[in-house]
This record gives structure tokens, sequence and C-alpha cells, in this order.
């Protein structure tokens, strides 16, 4: 355990000990997702999520289950570094990084109270819905997504080195 992140599948007791502790003070929130830059898009559904309970943990998707599904190019940061971010956020309490495509596993194993996704996403979309007593959509916010930062910094990235010649 390095300051409540964990991997899920090595430990599990370790995971088991914290949802304990976590269960005495009210309702836990379940969210998931690469994070691989963290805008401000995450921050507002991270802050959301909190609304809805007292301890949020968050689903990370490994480095590999990141290349698998958004291809050899991303993850940009390292799982330790995601990891890392989100611990720091102040919404965060625990950090769990899973290897799957879909968080299913571990939405069974942590059987949240409260489970929140983005908005691209609709209640009977959501991995896990069933298995949390509420499922919560939260909006997009606009031009914060980090496909759209990518192409944003190799743009004027490229701008500027066609200027320079």
């Amino acid at each position: 355990m390095r300051d409540n992140i964990y991997v899920f599948g090595k430990d599990n007791s370790e995971i088991r000990e914290f949802l304990e502790h976590a269960s005495l003070s009210g309702k836990t929130v379940f969210t998931n997702g690469c994070f691989d830059i963290i805008h401000l898009g995450h921050v507002e559904v991270l802050r959301y999520c909190k609304t809805f309970g007292s301890t949020l943990l968050v689903g990370l998707n490994s480095d590999e289950s990141i290349r698998r599904l958004k291809g050899d190019k991303r993850p940009i940061l390292i799982e330790s570094e995601r990891a890392s971010l989100l611990r720091a956020v102040r919404y965060v309490d625990c950090v769990i990084i899973f290897g799957e495509d879909t968080p299913f596993e571990l939405v069974n194993f942590v059987k949240p109270d409260v489970i929140v996704k983005g908005g691209d996403y609709t209640p009977e979309t959501v991995v896990g819905s069933g298995v949390a007593s509420e499922t919560h959509i939260f909006p997009l916010v606009e031009g914060a997504g980090t496909s759209k930062i990518i192409d944003k910094i190799i743009k004027r990235y490229c701008e500027r080195r066609i200027d320079e010649n």
C-alpha cells in the first residue's frame, strides 16, 4: 500500500481492509477511467462523485489495458504517475489500478453504493451499474478531453516548428 494506492488482483486483502474501514464512514462512491492527462473535466467529475458519499474509490486502467483500448501511443503518463496525481486530488480517497479492459471484476469486488461515470455513458451502459444502488452520469466538460489536449499540444508544437524554419 502506498498512500491508498492499490493494484487489484495482487493483494486484495489490503483493498478489503481499506473498504471495511471506509464502509464505517458512510457511502462509498466508485468511478473509473484512464485519467491519462489529468484535466478540468477529471477534477470536476471527481468533485461531483464526492457529493454522493464519504469515500471516493477510483478505478484506474493499467498501462496495458490503456494500450489495448487506445493504441500503442497511450498512455502518455505511466500508471504510477497517474495514480499519484489522482491521489493528490483532495476528493480521491483511494486509487485501485486494474488490468482488465473494463472494471467489471473490480466493481464486483468493491461493491460500491454509488457509481459515477462521465456524460459519454448512459446509466444502462455503465459497467457494474447493477451492483451499486445508485448510478449517476456527470455531463462532459466542453473541450476538456485528453485526446483534445493531446491534439492541441501537437498542433501548437507543429505550428511553432514550422514558424521556426
